[in-house]
């Protein structure tokens, strides 16, 4: 969504804070995301699981995040070895979740404008019409579990490191955007983030390689609950040790 992490920071800093119009916003204050973002990484626990990282992971991608931890370990980071723990319940649970919040969220044009949206997104939206109470309240509590579970791992660490996605970007297609892989049909697309989206942790991706078609590879950093600007000096420190504009891909 930038063009670097300590934009990213600048952003942040600018969009985060108390909204007095959304009581679900946080009253605490808003660090200052920039003032130690050349600190760099020594001393920093980051967390690797890599079955976690590796396991049904494109194999350059997998390489490409594992090289990078690397970059990182070289510039005085310390690598804890952490057992990230079983999703297999979390993506079922996401769908749940996700589904029932999209059709509350579309209430009001919905069913009623059904025309109005795109075949894929109807069936989205019936399948959040059907969640039962009690669907919702289960998957709710996996949600709780996630976070117990996420809260554990940092009570050691500092960050997690982790791919972003489990393969390379894909073409930006109709049926891409809105078929099977964003229906769930896959249940292991999102590994690297509904944990995270379940926790609310905060996280970061940069660049971090290319595979050999040249399609740009990302390696994400997961930090505790506000950790946002540990984050963007991570992301900065990466991208300072890396040639982050030959990562970049073309842009016609």
């Amino acid at each position: 969504m930038t063009r670097c992490a300590a934009d990213a920071g600048i952003i942040l800093q600018t969009i985060a804070g108390l909204d007095p119009n959304d009581p679900t916003t946080l009253s605490a204050p808003v660090p200052p995301m920039l003032e130690e973002i050349d600190q760099g990484v020594h001393g920093l626990r980051i967390g690797v699981d890599e079955t976690y990282i590796s396991g049904n992971t494109d194999p350059q991608l997998a390489e490409s995040v594992l090289a990078g931890i690397g970059v990182l370990e070289r510039l005085g980071a310390v690598l804890v070895k952490i057992q990230m723990p079983d999703i297999s319940d979390y993506m079922e649970a996401f769908g749940v979740l996700c589904s029932a919040e999209a059709f509350a969220a579309h209430e009001a044009t919905f069913p009623s404008r059904r025309d109005d949206y795109g075949p894929c997104f109807q069936g989205w939206l019936d399948k959040g019409a059907s969640v039962t109470g009690a669907e919702y309240a289960k998957a709710n509590n996996v949600r709780s579990a996630c976070r117990g579970l996420l809260n554990d791992i940092f009570q050691d660490v500092d960050i997690i490191c982790c791919p972003a996605m489990t393969s390379p970007p894909f073409p930006i297609t109709l049926e891409e955007m809105y078929g099977p892989r964003f229906l769930l049909d896959d249940p292991d697309w999102g590994r690297f983030t509904v944990p995270y989206d379940f926790s609310g942790s905060p996280s970061i991706s940069v660049p971090c390689g290319k595979n050999s078609e040249g399609l740009p590879l990302t390696i994400q950093f997961v930090g505790r609950h506000l950790s946002e600007a540990l984050l963007c000096r991570i992301g900065h420190t990466f991208e300072q040790t890396t040639d982050r504009e030959a990562l970049r891909p073309d842009i016609d």
